[in-house]
C-alpha cells in the first residue's frame, strides 16, 4: 500500500513540476515536460510518469494559484489572435485546437490550427500570394486509426507561432490522433471559439 502511495506521490510531484514548466518556461510538449520534470525529481522509472490529463490537471491549478490575472487575459489575446487567423484562412476549413482552445496556453504558446482542404499546394500558394513568410514541415498523425504524414507550415503573427496542419478534406468527419492510443483532438470551428469569448 505505501509503495502504491509513493508512486502516486512521485506522479503528482512530476505532474506539479511539468505544469510549471509549461506555464513558466513555455515548454508546450507533453513529453519533454514529463522528461525534465521526472529528472528535476530524480525519478529514473519513466513507467512512473503521469498522463497528459494528470498535467493538464496540475497546469490549471498552477494557472489558478500563480496566474490568476495574467492567465486570463493572455488567453483571451491568443484566442481573439487565433479568430484573426482562422478568418485569414477560412476559405481552407480551419479549426482550433491545442492548448489556446483547451484554456491552458503557457507563457509561451504558439496556435495550433488544423486545415481541412483537397489540396495542400493550395494552402502553399496562398501564403505566398499573400507574402506571408512560412516554414514548411511534416506531422505524423493518426487518423481513424491510419498512421499518415501530414504537411505542417508554421507562421508567425505578432511575435506568435502559428502552427497549420494541413489535412485532407474528408478527415473533418475522422478521429484523428496524436498517438495510436492517445484520444482524439479536441478541436473548434471559427463560431465555437467566438462562443468561448463570449463567456468568458
Amino acid at each position: 500500500m505505501s509503495r502504491e502511495r509513493n508512486r502516486n506521490d512521485e506522479r503528482s510531484r512530476i505532474a506539479h513540476l511539468a505544469a510549471r514548466l509549461m506555464a513558466e518556461d513555455g515548454i508546450e510538449d507533453y513529453g519533454a515536460a514529463k522528461r525534465k520534470a521526472a529528472r528535476q525529481a530524480g525519478v529514473p522509472d519513466t513507467r512512473q510518469l503521469p498522463t497528459n490529463e494528470e498535467i493538464d490537471a496540475a497546469l490549471r491549478m498552477h494557472q489558478a494559484l500563480y496566474q490568476s490575472v495574467e492567465h486570463p487575459e493572455r488567453l483571451r489575446a491568443l484566442r481573439e489572435q487565433a479568430m484573426a487567423v482562422m478568418k485569414q484562412f477560412e476559405r481552407f476549413n480551419p479549426y482550433l485546437t491545442g492548448s489556446v482552445l483547451a484554456g491552458n496556453a503557457g507563457k509561451y504558446a504558439d496556435i495550433n490550427l488544423q486545415l481541412y482542404t483537397d489540396s495542400a499546394k493550395a494552402v502553399e500558394m496562398f501564403l505566398i500570394d499573400q507574402r506571408i513568410d512560412y516554414r514548411a514541415g511534416q506531422q505524423r498523425l493518426y487518423i481513424s486509426g491510419a498512421a499518415r504524414t501530414v504537411p505542417t507550415f508554421t507562421i508567425e503573427d505578432g511575435g506568435t507561432e502559428v502552427q497549420l496542419v494541413v489535412l485532407d478534406a474528408h478527415d473533418m468527419r475522422a478521429a484523428v490522433r496524436t498517438s495510436p492510443e492517445g484520444k482524439p483532438i479536441e478541436r473548434a470551428k471559427l463560431n465555437a471559439v467566438e462562443a468561448l469569448l463570449v463567456g468568458a
